[in-house]
């Protein structure tokens, strides 16, 4: 459970997360990466299914290669962590709880795994 508590840590030192009483509390999860090391996940099944969807339409990707037809340079931006450069609005934060062994956090910033993260994100993008 290294892992778990140096990333609970790294979260927690960053203000993406707080200790939470929040009623809710998901199911963390670990996946393992290409280097071996475990990422934490965090399973929002259950708060997904009661999440009104946003339906913003997010690009098909062969219509992004079409826009790229004829074009001689080409540039690309990182975009890792980068869900975590939006705030969850004050009344969500609640439901961004999750549990572990180390007690119980909330999200201050977009977790990975809620259902309208991609739409929310793209539509701030395309601003």
């Amino acid at each position: 459970m290294k892992d778990l508590s140096e990333q609970l840590k790294e979260l927690s030192d960053k203000g993406f997360i707080w200790p939470s009483s929040s009623p809710w509390g998901a199911l963390v999860l670990f996946v393992k990466k290409k280097d071996g090391s475990f990422q934490m996940c965090i399973d929002y099944r259950e708060l997904n299914e009661l999440t009104v969807k946003n339906r913003y339409p997010l690009p098909r990707i062969d219509d992004l290669f079409d826009q790229l037809q004829g074009s001689s340079v080409y540039s690309k931006i990182d975009l890792r962590s980068s869900y975590h450069q939006l705030r969850v609005r004050e009344e969500d934060v609640p439901k961004t709880a999750f549990r572990t062994r180390y007690g119980y956090y909330e999200f201050q910033v977009m977790p990975f795994g809620l259902t309208n993260a991609p739409a929310v994100f793209m539509d701030l993008m395309n601003q």
